[in-house]
């Protein structure tokens, strides 16, 4: 079963995700509907640190290079500590909802803040815990946001480029 506004997909490497997400811009998709979320800070690419410019957030260190380059791609630029996950770097229309799960806007039901967000999105109980754990070992998540149509669409250009298959 999936959200009806938002189709999910789940990348084992930061190069994965973003070729995704360069893929789907190349097809004339709306980077506005993309949202990025993971940890992706192995020991080879720890940050040094992040700071903003504007509205984005860029990073020194070794992961500079990728999530300087996804947060000039996509909007809403973000780095939060949460518990259970660490350091986890993000971007796209999915930010307001996890911060409103951190401000406590949204009621858990037992749920970390990102399995509060990923609720308020409309996924089921059981989603969020598979998208929370793909978290917890580094995979990355992509979410797109919109109709049947766009997510359709997405999961054609992305199936066609053999980038990934819907999670």
């Amino acid at each position: 079963m999936s959200n009806p506004d938002s189709a999910f997909f789940v990348f084992d490497t930061h190069d994965a995700a973003e070729h995704a997400i360069r893929t789907l811009g190349q097809s004339g998709f709306d980077m506005k509907t993309l949202s990025l979320v993971g940890k992706g800070y192995h020991s080879e690419e720890q940050p040094m640190g992040f700071y903003t410019t504007g509205d984005r957030i860029k990073a020194w260190g070794a992961t500079g290079a990728f999530w300087g380059g996804m947060w000039g791609l996509l909007l809403a630029p973000a780095v939060f500590f949460l518990p259970g996950l660490g350091i986890v770097g993000m971007a796209g229309p999915f930010v307001a909802p996890l911060v409103g799960a951190l401000e406590g806007a949204v009621a858990g039901g037992g749920l970390s803040a990102l399995g509060a967000a990923l609720a308020q999105i409309g996924l089921p109980k059981e989603q969020v815990i598979k998208y929370e754990a793909a978290l917890k070992v580094d995979k990355y998540l992509l979410v797109v946001h919109g109709s049947a149509a766009d997510q359709q669409k997405a999961r054609s250009v992305l199936a066609e480029a053999n980038t990934a298959v819907a999670a």
